[in-house]
């Protein structure tokens, strides 16, 4: 590791730690910290009128966004992978945005390839002002260190396609090309994701429809792999209540072509609550009534010394939907500052398909 990195890696977790994110109190403000108070910060709220490309780039004004990406691939000889590229904004404090190592942004990036034998993970920390790490809207780049998400000649803002990606850790890489031939969509209503009858909301939009092809590399060893992904676009500034502790979340993409996006939100107290969009194979993008939708874990497995629901029953009786999702790997846990549950996953039932679950405060 180098010695830039251990310096973000230290700025990042004090900083962590001065915003009461520490993990002993990750619990008690919702997972990771999400559930604090966000005075100061810009407020999500109904109605945003999103625009391209602009809205690819940085948000500073809110105090986290992501950039998420995971692929569903599969090999020459059949042999499924799973890929994921993650880069996460946090802002320490709000205001104006100051130059150089004043900069109050703060920068972590997650990757991880996943086969039925193996789960490999890395992460990387970065500062921003100073050009280690950040995003730029137009042309469009996120990148951290030497891993990027970048698009490509005559990149297509509204499909955020074509796009190439690259990330690697102690023992695997992957460089990856993703194209679309339909426009992004808006997740929730309109946007607004909704995660609490409280005001807890976020801004949410998605590229369900991308096609890839590249290579990852495990111990050394390449291959060829195609298939598809979903990108997640995601900024708020309090996006849990401070007792909601988790969620279980599925990116889905039906062998009939429709796509489906679902979560359930864990709290101390009462019933978790749910959300998710049914989206058409022309891309119309419909929320789903929380009532509609019903996700009964099937098989616990014990992993990092935790007890995970990895299976899982999926029933929406108006879409006609009633699967049962399994694993590619039930150990796919990803050893980061915030640990979690991460990896692909197929299933079957009234719908066949693949996608990917994450799990999060276990």
């Amino acid at each position: 590791m180098s010695v830039r990195v251990k310096i973000s890696r230290r700025a990042f977790l004090a900083g962590l730690a001065g915003l009461a994110f520490g993990p002993r109190l990750s619990m008690a403000q919702g997972f990771a910290g999400l559930g604090n108070d966000a005075s100061g910060f810009a407020a999500v709220t109904p109605g945003r009128r999103f625009t391209f490309p602009a809205d690819h780039g940085p948000h500073p004004d809110f105090r986290i966004e992501w950039w998420y990406l995971t692929a569903n691939l599969r090999d020459a000889g059949g042999n499924a992978h799973g890929v994921q590229w993650t880069l996460f904004r946090q802002s320490m404090q709000p205001g104006p945005q100051l130059d150089g190592w004043a900069n109050q942004q703060i920068w972590m990036g997650h990757a991880a390839i996943t086969r039925a034998d193996t789960h490999r993970s890395s992460e990387t920390f970065g500062r921003g002002g100073v050009g280690q790490a950040g995003a730029e809207a137009d042309p469009f780049h996120a990148w951290i260190d030497s891993w990027e998400m970048r698009g490509q000649d005559r990149m297509s803002a509204i499909h955020i396609a074509p796009l190439q990606i690259k990330a690697s850790g102690a023992d695997f890489s992957y460089a990856l090309k993703l194209d679309a031939d339909r426009a992004l969509v808006l997740e929730g209503d309109g946007g607004y994701s909704r995660k609490s009858e409280r005001g807890q909301a976020s801004y949410y939009y998605s590229q369900p429809y991308f096609t890839v092809n590249g290579i990852v590399t495990i111990d050394s060893k390449s291959v060829a792999v195609s298939g598809q992904a979903w990108m997640d676009r995601e900024w708020s500034s309090q996006p849990l209540a401070s007792d909601q502790t988790g969620w279980d979340w599925f990116s889905l993409h039906l062998g009939t072509g429709e796509k489906l996006m679902l979560f359930r939100l864990r709290q101390t107290q009462g019933k978790p609550s749910f959300a998710g969009n049914w989206i058409t194979p022309d891309g119309q993008s419909v929320a789903l009534s929380p009532d509609s939708i019903e996700m009964t874990p099937m098989a616990m497995t014990d992993v990092a010394s935790r007890t995970l629901p990895t299976s899982w029953r999926i029933v929406i009786p108006d879409r006609g939907v009633k699967i049962e999702t399994v694993p590619l790997n039930q150990r796919s846990w990803m050893e980061t500052s915030f640990a979690y549950w991460e990896g692909p996953v197929s299933f079957a039932g009234s719908h066949r398909g693949v996608g990917y679950l994450e799990m999060t405060g276990y």
